[in-house]
């Protein structure tokens, strides 16, 4: 066993326990999602030997080669975090469990007939760049939201579970709780306006403001370095 991993994800599942009390929060409520990007399969696979589940990845190419090598391990959830191009959605029904980054009707159609024909369903989430940054997909606001998940809504094959952003990075406590709070309220509002228990998600907070997301309601935090090591 690699064991720099298996003392990474020790400490920080023990982090997350930590937050987790401070939020006054059942520990059960909120999934830790090991972002395996840019790493080899052999790490993913000395992550699971120290307990962990669910993986995510950003880029698909780099993704299906990784799944398929793991084919074994029948027992892992992968995640997609990334940025989806339609043409590859094609790669995902049958590999993927959730994606995080559903952000246009288009894309969702796409992947709705494309599990039609494999026969198999997909939980996704909305993206939302509430920090309007110009770098990063996602829809800006409330009037964007409701009409695709509206949409969603009605699919046989893709389930909308809740909501995904990433926050500028070095904003500072206040202001990156800011933005978590906000697609907080956006999925409360999301969840009563269409009568939807079910989406009950909110994928947010990465190593550097994971806790933070804990305090504001993260049900997914998406961790990389702290698990892996730093990426080069």
């Amino acid at each position: 066993m690699n064991v720099q991993i298996h003392e990474r994800l020790l400490r920080l599942n023990e982090s997350i326990q930590q937050a987790s009390e401070k939020a006054q929060r059942s520990l059960d409520e909120i999934r830790l999602v090991a972002i395996s990007k840019t790493k080899p399969a052999e790490a993913v696979r000395e992550a699971f030997k120290a307990g962990q589940l669910i993986f995510g990845e950003n880029r698909v190419q780099e993704a299906i080669e990784k799944i398929d090598d793991l084919h074994d391990l029948s027992q892992l959830e992968w995640h997609l975090v990334g940025h989806l191009q339609k043409n590859k959605a094609r790669f995902c029904p049958g590999r993927f469990q959730w994606i995080h980054s559903l952000e246009s009707l288009e894309l969702a159609k796409r992947l709705e007939r494309l599990c039609q024909e494999q026969k198999t369903s997909i939980k996704v989430l909305i993206q939302l760049n509430l920090s309007e940054e110009d770098s990063k997909s996602g829809l800006g606001d409330w009037e964007q939201l409701m009409p695709l998940a509206e949409e969603i809504m009605k699919m046989e094959m893709l389930e909308l579970r809740g909501l995904m952003t990433m926050p500028a990075p070095n904003q500072g406590e206040a202001e990156t709780r800011k933005v978590f709070a906000q697609l907080r309220e956006m999925q409360q509002r999301l969840r009563s306006s269409l009568d939807a228990p079910k989406i009950d998600q909110l994928s947010m907070g990465m190593t550097s403001d994971y806790k933070w997301a804990i305090l504001e309601g993260a049900t997914m935090i998406r961790v990389g370095s702290a698990i892996f090591g730093p990426r080069h």
